[in-house]
């Protein structure tokens, strides 16, 4: 068998087998299991595989971390292997699916959930956006791509229309995942956010004052589109089944839309500029400890869950002023953790824990941190504290720099350099050098118990 299957099989056998299974799932870099009865899970042999970098519970839920690319497969091998038990774990995962979300998340965190899950499904166009963006600013410059700008004007416009695509219509893609989510119907929620960004609405006069297209970004269509989601269950409810299917889209649009335009755009406008105008306003004027602060918080923030409520922020950032300047701050954290790792790396003695820092670390590099959290920093305590004052640390140099980024969210580490505005890059990378160190120092310093296990 190859690696993948044999760790499938390990873990299998690890969690009690694959009758003692309620659900089945992963995440980026996590294999995440409910299981029947808690008694036949051998954490210490499950701990000992060498594909597994770190384990956490949350509520009824054991998670392995196992790395991006590798939980994937690895579920998907598991999977394969419950496959004759699929109805009944199908059923089962229904059953459970509601108590078991309740146990893993905070009351707040559970809140904060929808609304992340409306904007994860873009983090791939907004990848892809910044680092086009980030590569067509770099050919405009004469001093490193020479006169190619002036040469193939059409070439380089053409490139920048692919990395602004997505912007062009994230109104209507937010409609349809926020639909989705709250349970609509998706093409109704493409519809709404398509009424509030439609170009004719500048040619219409209501109370006296011509309506604005796109006013209040995202934040309007959230609004609108769980409003329209809550007005159509209420008329499925209630319509007669021969008549539901032609007077619930057409009421729901009527009245939604009406809504819409006449109360709740407004009322996004408001929410949006407040949002864009008080984070500026925030990174602008409170330098240093502002700096320290958000990036000296966000790994706890991360854990809790509470992060998913910074989502929009981004959003807004980016369609008010063309750039994110929180995202490089926050992209700190990680960073410090980096140098926190490099540390336990040179300190322990223990094998186990070096081959989980080795194994965390190139990934953790790429920004993707949930490894280093789970499997070294965290659960050794003062390593965690140590990258938390790391990341304050090159948080503190990057806002004052004023460095910031072309996309909303979804890269962080290094790779983040690539979307970073021109003339800000080195600043960055000063900043996540200085992140790595202190990360590093106050490791050292504070010191943690070497495991024997």
């Amino acid at each position: 068998m190859d690696k993948t299957a044999t760790l499938a099989t390990a873990l299998l056998a690890g969690v009690g087998g694959q009758d003692n299974i309620l659900r089945l799932e992963h995440c980026m870099t996590r294999v995440r299991v409910v299981l029947r009865d808690e008694c036949r899970l051998d954490l210490p042999a499950l701990n000992a595989l060498a594909g597994v970098k770190g384990y956490v519970k949350q509520g009824d839920q054991h998670q392995f971390i196992l790395g991006p690319g590798a939980a994937a497969k690895v579920t998907d091998a598991m999977q394969a292997r419950i496959a004759p038990r699929g109805a009944a774990l199908t059923q089962v995962v229904s059953e459970q699916k509601a108590a078991a979300k309740a146990r893993w998340q905070a009351p707040l965190s559970g809140a904060l959930r929808p609304l992340a899950n409306v904007f994860i499904p873009l983090i791939p166009a907004f990848i892809a956006s910044g680092l086009i963006t980030g590569i067509v600013n770099l050919l405009k410059r004469p001093d490193i791509a020479g006169p190619l700008a002036s040469e193939y004007p059409n070439l380089i416009g053409l490139v920048a229309l692919f990395g602004s695509a997505i912007f062009t219509i994230m109104n209507i893609l937010v409609g349809v995942n926020t639909a989705r989510v709250f349970g609509g119907s998706t093409a109704l929620g493409g519809v709404m956010a398509g009424i509030l960004s439609s170009p004719a609405l500048a040619q219409i006069t209501l109370f006296g004052e011509p309506l604005q297209p796109g006013r209040g970004g995202v934040i309007a269509v959230l609004l609108v589109v769980v409003l329209m989601c809550a007005i159509e269950k209420w008329l499925r409810a209630r319509l007669p089944e021969s008549l539901e299917l032609i007077l619930n889209p057409l009421l729901t649009t009527l009245i939604t839309a009406s809504l819409a335009i006449v109360l709740l755009q407004p009322i996004g406008g408001w929410l949006s500029e407040a949002i864009a105008h008080g984070a500026t306003l925030a990174l602008d004027r409170g330098g240093a400890w502002v700096g320290a602060l958000l990036a000296g918080t966000f790994l706890p923030l991360v854990l809790t869950g509470l992060h998913q409520g910074l989502v929009p922020i981004h959003v807004e950032l980016v369609q008010a002023h063309g750039h994110n300047a929180l995202l490089p701050i926050l992209a700190m954290a990680g960073v410090g953790q980096i140098g926190a790792a490099l540390a336990v790396l040179l300190k322990t003695r223990n094998p186990r824990l070096k081959r989980l820092v080795k194994g965390a670390l190139p990934v953790g590099l790429l920004g993707i941190g949930e490894p280093l959290i789970f499997g070294v920093t965290l659960p050794l305590g003062r390593p965690f504290i140590a990258a938390c004052l790391g990341g304050a640390v090159g948080g503190a140099v990057v806002s004052v720099a004023k460095v910031a980024t072309l996309i909303t969210f979804g890269i962080s580490g290094l790779p983040l350099a690539l979307t970073i505005v021109s003339g800000k890059v080195m600043l960055y990378l000063l900043g996540w050098l200085v992140a790595v160190i202190s990360g590093f120092l106050f490791a050292w310093i504070l010191g943690f118990t070497d495991p024997e296990e």
